[in-house]
């Protein structure tokens, strides 16, 4: 019977101590995924592409607006001596024209959010992977991600590694 008590008190004893161990060597690690979402090569290719479709947006929408201003000019001008049918006609051609231009506002507004989803949202995910994976590599129990939009209020830099090298290095960016 005192072999058996000793047994499970050495089995006891062990246990707590293999916890206290493995308890030591947790890893934290911490990246900002904005900074180096921004280093990649791919950002900048997809932020030019998103410049020029809004670009293209919005000479369309300033080409809609002009026009507008013109027939809205002619019509201050000359709408004294159009007869009330024809004043009338011209006057819903402009509001016409202005809702025209208010719809295309909206739906661009709808394209441009949907263009940068599409064009910025594989970026995310290989980074996301990339963190994954150098995580998973590293023995890490968790990478913070600090940055815009980050939960983390405190950690300290002298426990926690930033996993920013590693994960450039696993993207093939230096």
């Amino acid at each position: 019977m005192k072999r058996i008590s000793l047994v499970i008190i050495i089995s006891v004893f062990i246990g707590f101590a293999g916890q206290a161990l493995n308890a030591q060597n947790l890893k934290f690690g911490h990246i900002n995924t904005g900074e180096l979402i921004q280093t990649l090569p791919e950002f900048d290719t997809a932020s030019a592409q998103l410049d020029r479709f809004r670009r293209d947006l919005v000479n369309a929408l300033e080409l809609m607006q002009v026009e507008l201003n013109n027939k809205s000019d002619v019509y201050n001008r000359e709408s004294r001596n159009y007869s009330d049918v024809v004043r009338q006609t011209k006057e819903q051609e402009l509001m016409d024209m202005n809702r025209r231009i208010q719809e295309f506002q909206q739906t661009a507004q709808v394209q441009l959010t949907d263009k940068q989803s599409e064009l910025f949202q594989p970026i995310v995910a290989k980074v996301d992977q990339a963190v994954k994976d150098v995580g998973k590599e590293n023995g890490f129990i968790y990478i913070f991600m600090l940055g815009e939009g980050s939960t983390v209020q405190y950690f300290d830099e002298t426990k926690s590694i930033d996993v920013m090298p590693l994960t450039k290095t696993k993207l093939g960016v230096k």
